[in-house]
């Protein structure tokens, strides 16, 4: 009786892939170097999916560790993982999907002032080579340093826009940050925008009305008790936003579609 040789979780993930996404596609996905700024929701979610979806080397970015507040919607916050570095866990997280991806560690804030030798730093560290960044940080401010770091250096960039307060998952949409609406962070960021010059930003956003919600007692200085996150909201985000990466770098699926699914080109 012939022996029957089980796959490895490798050979069969990849065989998944091959099916929708092409060997050659595959090859492009596993040698693409990606930049997720931000470990949060979004950011966690996001970094889950790449892995899975074939990115063979990761740049991560985030300077907090796991709080139990983390816990409803991160992919990396559990009870066993609060106290520990967010970049850590997600370190693990992406070697325990794909044992041969390469996973380079930041820490720091990124600020105006250190933008440009974090961005020399990491090119020296990946050997120039940034073929997508991912912006899932929370700070306005950090959002548009990149953003426009970006724009300068003709980096593909896409942002994240604000999840806190949406309930609807089927508003969210990609669409150029002018183009944006019903969505505070997007507000600010048009604004800001277009006071340095940043003139195109590929965001994801929400054209949800905001839920009304009440202030509550905070926790501590920084939180902004007004602002609450459905479980699933940041997921489906972080996970959007790992599709259009896939797509992009691979060159599937990157035809126009229509809100009915009919393809465009």
């Amino acid at each position: 009786m012939t022996e029957t040789i089980a796959a490895s979780p490798i050979e069969t993930r990849d065989t998944k892939l091959e099916i929708i996404m092409g060997r050659e596609a595959l090859n492009k996905l596993a040698a693409a170097t990606v930049l997720v700024l931000g470990c949060g929701g979004v950011g966690s979610n996001c970094c889950e999916a790449l892995a899975r979806g074939g990115i063979g080397h990761f740049v991560i970015l985030d300077k907090d560790i796991i709080a139990p507040s983390n816990i409803n919607r991160q992919a990396i916050a559990f009870h066993s993982t609060i106290g520990k570095r967010k970049v850590d866990v997600m370190e693990a997280m992406i070697h325990d999907i794909n044992p041969a991806a390469t996973v380079i560690k930041r820490t720091e804030y990124l600020l105006s002032d250190n933008i440009d030798g974090f961005f020399a730093s990491v090119f020296e560290q990946t050997g120039g080579k940034i073929d997508y960044a991912i912006d899932a940080i929370d700070t306005i401010s950090a959002k548009l340093t990149v953003a426009k770091y970006a724009q300068d250096h003709d980096i593909r960039l896409v942002s994240s826009m604000g999840g806190g307060n949406k309930l609807h998952p089927e508003c969210l949409r990609f669409a150029d940050i002018f183009e944006t609406v019903r969505d505070p962070m997007s507000r600010i960021m048009r604004k800001e925008c277009k006071k340095r010059g940043i003139k195109s930003l590929h965001v994801l956003f929400s054209c949800e009305e905001s839920v009304k919600t009440q202030r509550r007692g905070p926790s501590n200085i920084h939180e902004r008790t007004e602002l609450g996150t459905a479980s699933y909201m940041p997921p489906i985000m972080g996970q959007m936003i790992a599709g259009e990466v896939i797509r992009q770098i691979s060159g599937r699926g990157t035809e126009r579609v229509r809100a009915d699914g009919q393809r465009l080109d």
